[in-house]
């Protein structure tokens, strides 16, 4: 399972989705569906975009989480 974390990263760096939105230069809408994280996949593009302003890395937003076999 991926784990979106861009929620995570915006309360610790005190960024609302509009400021996101502006200084990324993604839609607003972009930026909510991901900060709600009901999209089902993210271009690089956004990905380059969002890492650029919120100053991280992809791993940062995206984290891997192995699913539970048993």
């Amino acid at each position: 399972m991926i784990k979106n974390n861009l929620s995570t990263i915006m309360g610790s760096k005190r960024i609302n989705k509009a400021e996101l939105a502006r200084i990324s230069g993604l839609s607003y809408d972009t930026v909510l569906n991901l900060y709600n994280d009901v999209n089902v996949g993210i271009e690089f593009d956004t990905l380059d975009k969002l890492c650029w302003a919120l100053e991280c890395t992809p791993n940062d937003i995206l984290m891997y989480i192995p699913d539970k076999t048993e």
